[in-house]
């Protein structure tokens, strides 16, 4: 789980479905990239059961995978804010 998180790009896609439920093609816009490239992150999100994923018609919703992931995204996110 924290190898997943280690990464920039996985922690602000973390960050993103922090806020509301997402497709893929709705995070490939919100971070300029390619559909492939977050296909592959969430991927990896998914094995490491931070986040979860559901299918709606022709397109799967991804989100975080439960409370305890999204107060650990919080706080990290809490943490790196702070000043020392």
């Amino acid at each position: 789980m924290f190898d997943a998180l280690s990464d920039m790009a996985r922690l602000r896609t973390l960050t993103l479905l922090a806020e509301r439920p997402l497709s893929v093609s709705e995070i490939a816009a919100a971070e300029g990239e390619k559909m492939t490239t977050v296909s592959a992150r969430l991927q990896i999100l998914h094995a490491a059961r931070l986040v979860a994923r559901q299918r709606k018609g022709k397109s799967v919703i991804y989100s975080i995978a439960d409370d305890h992931v999204l107060t650990l995204v919080e706080n990290g996110v809490a943490h790196a804010g702070e000043k020392h």
